[in-house]
């Protein structure tokens, strides 16, 4: 089946939904005919992006709710559940950059990442697989990892471990599903983006002391890619024909991602000491 065949007619709840992939992922599913249920912390942009899907003859409702709120989160599936119908795709995606060395990086900071990043994801998986699982009615989740899922690179280690922690998250949650017998209905997968077009870089946090050079320089470079960067529409075409193919790692570029993969196999097979590269090869960030 195609993209549209598995998801038209759906309801799609995206949270990160105000700018980026996020935003993408929305706009297609819109195309596809789905309902498009916008989370964000970002009142005015879902607001601006709920009207514009409508305006195109599609369906949408925005819904604000910050992901590291566990009840708000709970609060937000409950109402969707209620006023807008079954969930047939959640999008776990929003989240947040920090440049910086680690003992740079404020202690607040850390915690943003980590609590926006991975409890973002963990708050939506309790919040609606249980719903999910009990409509026994085809349903996805998708849980935003990244390109960063898969590599290692200094000055945005807070943001690398969090992409690593949602894909280990992910590939469990796969083998749960499986294990609670849900498999039948209930897909699993994992997305990781390549370096795809969004305001991440310039949103995100840095260091108030220490080497604040090295960590505005990181953010210049990373500037730099988002430059060459996938268009987000684009990249949520080539993640919605993936999913409907029943694939498990959805990735926005796949000979660019896949050999970032394949170079974090080799380094593990190996067993290498990471090796700090001049060069850039692989773009880590983008959700």
């Amino acid at each position: 089946m195609n993209a549209r065949e598995t998801f038209s007619g759906g309801v799609a709840v995206i949270t990160g939904a105000g700018a980026g992939i996020g935003a993408g992922l929305a706009r297609h599913a819109a195309r596809l005919g789905m309902t498009v249920v916008l989370v964000d912390v970002d009142a005015a942009a879902i607001a601006a992006l709920r009207e514009e899907l409508c305006a195109a003859g599609g369906s949408a409702h925005d819904i604000v709710c910050d992901v590291r709120d566990a009840v708000a989160v709970q609060t937000m599936a409950d109402r969707v559940y209620q006023d807008v119908g079954a969930v047939r795709l959640l999008v776990n995606n929003a989240g947040v950059e920090q440049f910086g060395y680690l003992w740079d990086t404020p202690v607040d900071n850390w915690q943003r990442v980590m609590d926006i990043n991975v409890s973002g994801v963990f708050h939506g998986i309790r919040a609606f697989l249980p719903h999910m699982m009990a409509t026994e009615s085809p349903a996805w989740v998708w849980n935003l990892s990244s390109i960063g899922g898969v590599a290692v690179v200094p000055l945005q280690a807070p943001y690398i471990v969090s992409k690593h922690a949602v894909l280990a998250l992910t590939e469990c949650l796969h083998l749960e599903v499986q294990a609670a017998g849900h498999d039948h209905h209930l897909h699993i997968q994992a997305v990781l983006p390549g370096a795809v077009v969004s305001n991440i870089f310039e949103s995100a946090g840095g260091v108030q002391s220490g080497d604040t050079g090295a960590a505005e320089a990181q953010r210049s470079a990373m500037l730099d890619i988002k430059a060459e960067a996938m268009d987000p529409l684009s990249a949520a075409e080539v993640v919605f024909e993936q999913a409907a193919e029943g694939k498990f790692y959805l990735l926005t570029q796949p000979d660019y991602v896949g050999s970032a993969m394949s170079e974090r196999a080799r380094v593990l097979t190996s067993q290498e000491a990471p090796r700090l590269r001049t060069e850039r090869r692989f773009d880590p960030a983008q959700n």
